[in-house]
Protein backbone atom coordinates (compact mmCIF):
# COMPACT_ATOMS: atom_id res chain seq x y z
CA UNK A 1 0.00 0.00 0.00
CA UNK A 2 1.37 3.04 -1.03
CA UNK A 3 0.59 6.42 1.05
CA UNK A 4 0.79 9.60 0.12
CA UNK A 5 1.20 12.84 1.94
CA UNK A 6 0.92 16.45 0.00
CA UNK A 7 -0.67 19.81 0.69
CA UNK A 8 0.72 23.64 0.74
CA UNK A 9 4.35 23.70 2.53
CA UNK A 10 3.74 24.54 5.63
CA UNK A 11 0.71 23.12 6.78
CA UNK A 12 1.96 20.32 7.80
CA UNK A 13 2.74 17.32 5.45
CA UNK A 14 6.01 16.14 7.49
CA UNK A 15 4.17 16.13 10.83
CA UNK A 16 1.46 13.42 9.59
CA UNK A 17 4.20 11.82 7.43
CA UNK A 18 6.24 11.23 10.62
CA UNK A 19 3.20 10.25 12.59
CA UNK A 20 2.52 7.66 9.36
CA UNK A 21 6.15 6.44 9.81
CA UNK A 22 6.01 6.20 13.93
CA UNK A 23 3.06 4.25 13.53
CA UNK A 24 3.30 2.00 10.95
CA UNK A 25 6.63 0.85 11.98
CA UNK A 26 5.61 -0.98 15.01
CA UNK A 27 3.03 -3.34 12.52
CA UNK A 28 6.45 -5.21 12.13
CA UNK A 29 5.19 -4.58 7.92
CA UNK A 30 8.15 -4.02 5.69
CA UNK A 31 7.85 -0.24 5.28
CA UNK A 32 9.72 2.21 3.18
CA UNK A 33 9.57 6.58 3.59
CA UNK A 34 10.52 8.04 0.65
CA UNK A 35 11.23 12.00 1.05
CA UNK A 36 10.31 13.36 -2.11
CA UNK A 37 10.60 17.46 -0.90
CA UNK A 38 13.30 18.72 -2.27
CA UNK A 39 13.14 20.67 0.89
CA UNK A 40 13.80 17.90 2.79
CA UNK A 41 12.53 17.32 6.23
CA UNK A 42 11.41 13.64 6.81
CA UNK A 43 15.12 12.83 7.98
CA UNK A 44 15.57 15.09 10.64
CA UNK A 45 11.47 14.45 11.46
CA UNK A 46 12.94 11.13 12.37
CA UNK A 47 16.27 11.49 13.75
CA UNK A 48 18.44 9.64 11.10
CA UNK A 49 21.23 11.13 9.23
CA UNK A 50 21.30 10.73 5.58
CA UNK A 51 24.69 11.22 3.39
CA UNK A 52 23.42 10.85 0.13
CA UNK A 53 19.70 11.82 -1.85
CA UNK A 54 18.90 10.34 -5.40
CA UNK A 55 20.02 13.49 -6.73
CA UNK A 56 23.80 13.46 -5.48
CA UNK A 57 23.38 9.96 -6.82
CA UNK A 58 22.24 10.92 -10.30
CA UNK A 59 24.87 13.81 -10.14
CA UNK A 60 27.75 11.38 -9.10
CA UNK A 61 26.94 9.46 -12.64
CA UNK A 62 26.92 11.95 -14.44
CA UNK A 63 30.16 12.92 -13.38
CA UNK A 64 31.61 9.49 -13.86
CA UNK A 65 30.21 9.27 -17.83
CA UNK A 66 31.75 12.57 -18.39
CA UNK A 67 35.10 11.61 -16.96
CA UNK A 68 35.03 8.71 -19.07
CA UNK A 69 34.88 6.23 -16.35
CA UNK A 70 31.56 4.33 -17.07
CA UNK A 71 32.18 1.96 -20.34
CA UNK A 72 29.98 2.93 -23.14
CA UNK A 73 28.41 -0.14 -23.48
CA UNK A 74 26.89 -0.69 -19.87
CA UNK A 75 23.52 -0.08 -19.37
CA UNK A 76 22.97 3.66 -17.42
CA UNK A 77 19.81 3.00 -15.96
CA UNK A 78 21.25 -0.55 -14.43
CA UNK A 79 24.18 1.22 -12.57
CA UNK A 80 21.74 4.12 -11.25
CA UNK A 81 19.60 1.64 -10.22
CA UNK A 82 21.93 -0.42 -8.12
CA UNK A 83 23.71 2.89 -6.42
CA UNK A 84 20.10 3.94 -5.65
CA UNK A 85 19.75 1.12 -3.74
CA UNK A 86 22.82 1.41 -2.02
CA UNK A 87 21.61 5.11 -0.62
CA UNK A 88 18.66 3.37 1.00
CA UNK A 89 19.21 4.25 4.99
CA UNK A 90 17.90 0.80 6.73
CA UNK A 91 17.12 1.11 10.18
CA UNK A 92 15.51 -1.68 12.47
CA UNK A 93 11.86 -0.23 11.97
CA UNK A 94 11.54 1.02 8.10
CA UNK A 95 13.72 1.99 5.13
CA UNK A 96 14.05 5.75 4.26
CA UNK A 97 15.34 6.99 0.55
CA UNK A 98 15.69 10.83 0.07
CA UNK A 99 15.09 12.12 -3.43
CA UNK A 100 16.73 15.42 -2.84
CA UNK A 101 17.45 17.31 -6.24
CA UNK A 102 20.28 18.01 -8.53
CA UNK A 103 23.05 20.38 -7.75
CA UNK A 104 22.86 24.14 -8.46
CA UNK A 105 20.09 24.79 -10.57
CA UNK A 106 19.19 21.48 -12.07
CA UNK A 107 15.67 20.41 -13.17
CA UNK A 108 14.27 18.43 -10.78
CA UNK A 109 12.10 16.67 -13.55
CA UNK A 110 15.10 13.91 -14.02
CA UNK A 111 14.60 13.43 -9.90
CA UNK A 112 10.99 12.55 -10.51
CA UNK A 113 11.57 10.33 -13.40
CA UNK A 114 13.36 8.21 -10.84
CA UNK A 115 10.92 8.52 -8.41
CA UNK A 116 8.80 7.05 -10.55
CA UNK A 117 10.42 4.53 -11.51
CA UNK A 118 12.10 3.34 -8.10
CA UNK A 119 8.53 3.11 -6.84
CA UNK A 120 7.48 0.44 -10.32
CA UNK A 121 10.80 -1.23 -9.08
CA UNK A 122 10.96 -1.60 -5.16
CA UNK A 123 6.95 -1.46 -4.30
CA UNK A 124 7.13 -5.19 -4.23
CA UNK A 125 9.44 -5.40 -1.70
CA UNK A 126 7.73 -3.37 0.71
CA UNK A 127 4.39 -4.00 2.32
CA UNK A 128 3.89 0.23 2.98
CA UNK A 129 5.35 2.82 1.29
CA UNK A 130 4.82 6.48 2.74
CA UNK A 131 5.89 9.36 0.41
CA UNK A 132 6.11 12.92 1.93
CA UNK A 133 5.43 14.79 -1.63
CA UNK A 134 6.99 18.49 -2.15
CA UNK A 135 4.67 21.03 -1.22
CA UNK A 136 2.00 22.09 -3.88
CA UNK A 137 0.94 20.44 -6.71
CA UNK A 138 3.75 19.37 -9.22
CA UNK A 139 3.92 15.63 -7.98
CA UNK A 140 0.65 15.54 -9.64
CA UNK A 141 1.76 17.58 -13.04
CA UNK A 142 4.70 15.46 -12.97
CA UNK A 143 3.15 12.43 -12.59
CA UNK A 144 5.26 10.91 -9.47
CA UNK A 145 2.26 9.88 -7.12
CA UNK A 146 -0.22 8.77 -9.97
CA UNK A 147 0.34 4.62 -8.37
CA UNK A 148 -0.79 5.87 -5.04
CA UNK A 149 -3.15 4.15 -3.06
CA UNK A 150 -4.25 6.34 -0.73
CA UNK A 151 -3.33 10.25 -0.97
CA UNK A 152 -4.00 12.36 2.36
CA UNK A 153 -3.89 16.36 1.93
CA UNK A 154 -3.00 18.10 4.43
CA UNK A 155 -4.36 21.79 5.15
CA UNK A 156 -4.03 24.07 8.42
CA UNK A 157 -6.78 26.86 8.60
CA UNK A 158 -5.66 28.95 5.94
CA UNK A 159 -7.63 30.25 3.04
CA UNK A 160 -4.29 28.93 0.95
CA UNK A 161 -3.81 25.61 2.25
CA UNK A 162 -7.64 24.78 1.53
CA UNK A 163 -7.43 26.26 -2.22
CA UNK A 164 -4.28 23.81 -2.44
CA UNK A 165 -6.01 21.10 -0.93
CA UNK A 166 -9.15 21.83 -3.48
CA UNK A 167 -6.74 21.87 -6.50
CA UNK A 168 -5.21 18.44 -5.40
CA UNK A 169 -8.28 17.32 -5.74
CA UNK A 170 -9.34 18.73 -8.79
CA UNK A 171 -5.93 18.08 -10.71
CA UNK A 172 -6.26 14.54 -10.03
CA UNK A 173 -9.26 14.48 -11.58
CA UNK A 174 -7.99 16.81 -14.47
CA UNK A 175 -5.47 14.47 -15.43
CA UNK A 176 -7.24 11.69 -14.59
CA UNK A 177 -5.21 10.39 -11.72
CA UNK A 178 -7.12 7.61 -9.56
CA UNK A 179 -6.18 7.04 -5.80
CA UNK A 180 -8.21 4.30 -4.32
CA UNK A 181 -8.55 6.87 -1.78
CA UNK A 182 -8.01 10.57 -1.52
CA UNK A 183 -9.26 12.34 2.24
CA UNK A 184 -8.27 15.83 3.78
CA UNK A 185 -6.63 16.06 7.28
CA UNK A 186 -7.10 19.36 8.77
CA UNK A 187 -4.29 20.40 11.14
CA UNK A 188 -3.43 23.70 13.30
CA UNK A 189 -7.16 24.55 13.86
CA UNK A 190 -7.91 26.35 16.65
CA UNK A 191 -11.27 24.78 18.81
CA UNK A 192 -12.38 28.70 19.12
CA UNK A 193 -12.91 28.59 14.57
CA UNK A 194 -13.20 24.56 14.12
CA UNK A 195 -16.79 24.76 13.42
CA UNK A 196 -16.31 27.35 10.55
CA UNK A 197 -13.59 25.77 9.28
CA UNK A 198 -14.59 22.33 9.03
CA UNK A 199 -17.83 24.12 6.80
CA UNK A 200 -15.15 26.16 4.99
CA UNK A 201 -13.09 22.65 4.14
CA UNK A 202 -16.02 21.29 2.34
CA UNK A 203 -15.65 23.53 -0.29
CA UNK A 204 -12.31 21.53 -1.39
CA UNK A 205 -14.57 18.59 -2.09
CA UNK A 206 -12.42 16.18 -0.21
CA UNK A 207 -13.71 14.16 2.82
CA UNK A 208 -12.22 15.17 6.49
CA UNK A 209 -11.03 12.33 7.26
CA UNK A 210 -8.85 13.88 10.71
CA UNK A 211 -8.88 16.60 12.13
CA UNK A 212 -5.98 18.01 14.59
CA UNK A 213 -5.71 20.91 17.08
CA UNK A 214 -3.40 23.28 17.29
CA UNK A 215 -0.60 21.38 19.57
CA UNK A 216 1.64 22.34 22.65
CA UNK A 217 4.20 19.37 22.51
CA UNK A 218 4.35 19.72 18.96
CA UNK A 219 5.12 23.23 18.73
CA UNK A 220 7.52 22.00 21.72
CA UNK A 221 9.47 19.67 19.67
CA UNK A 222 10.14 21.85 16.97
CA UNK A 223 11.30 24.30 18.52
CA UNK A 224 13.56 22.29 20.68
CA UNK A 225 14.28 20.18 17.22
CA UNK A 226 13.34 16.96 18.84
CA UNK A 227 12.16 14.47 16.17
CA UNK A 228 8.50 14.25 15.39
CA UNK A 229 8.91 10.73 15.56
CA UNK A 230 9.49 10.64 19.52
CA UNK A 231 5.91 12.46 19.86
CA UNK A 232 4.19 10.48 22.90
CA UNK A 233 1.73 7.87 21.70
CA UNK A 234 -1.19 9.86 24.00
CA UNK A 235 -1.08 13.38 22.63
CA UNK A 236 -3.43 14.60 19.73
CA UNK A 237 -1.79 14.06 16.50
CA UNK A 238 -0.61 10.51 17.25
CA UNK A 239 -4.01 9.99 18.40
CA UNK A 240 -5.61 11.19 15.07
CA UNK A 241 -3.51 9.82 12.87
CA UNK A 242 -3.94 6.34 14.29
CA UNK A 243 -7.18 6.59 13.95
CA UNK A 244 -6.78 7.83 10.37
CA UNK A 245 -4.57 4.59 9.79
CA UNK A 246 -7.51 2.22 10.91
CA UNK A 247 -9.97 3.93 8.37
CA UNK A 248 -7.41 3.90 5.11
CA UNK A 249 -6.49 0.38 5.68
Amino acid sequence: MIIAVSGKGGTGKTLVSSILVKLLSKTGKDLLVIDADPDSNIPESLGIDVDKSVGDVREDLKKDINKGKIPSGMNKWDILDYKIMESIVETPDFDLLMMGRPEGSGCYCAVNNMLRKIIENISSNYDFIVIDTEAGLEHLSRRTTQSVDTMLVVSDSSKRGLHTASRVGNLSKELEISFDQIYLILNRVKPSNEKEICEKSKETGLDTIGLIHDDDIVSKFDIEGKPLIDLPDDCEPVEIIKEVIDKII
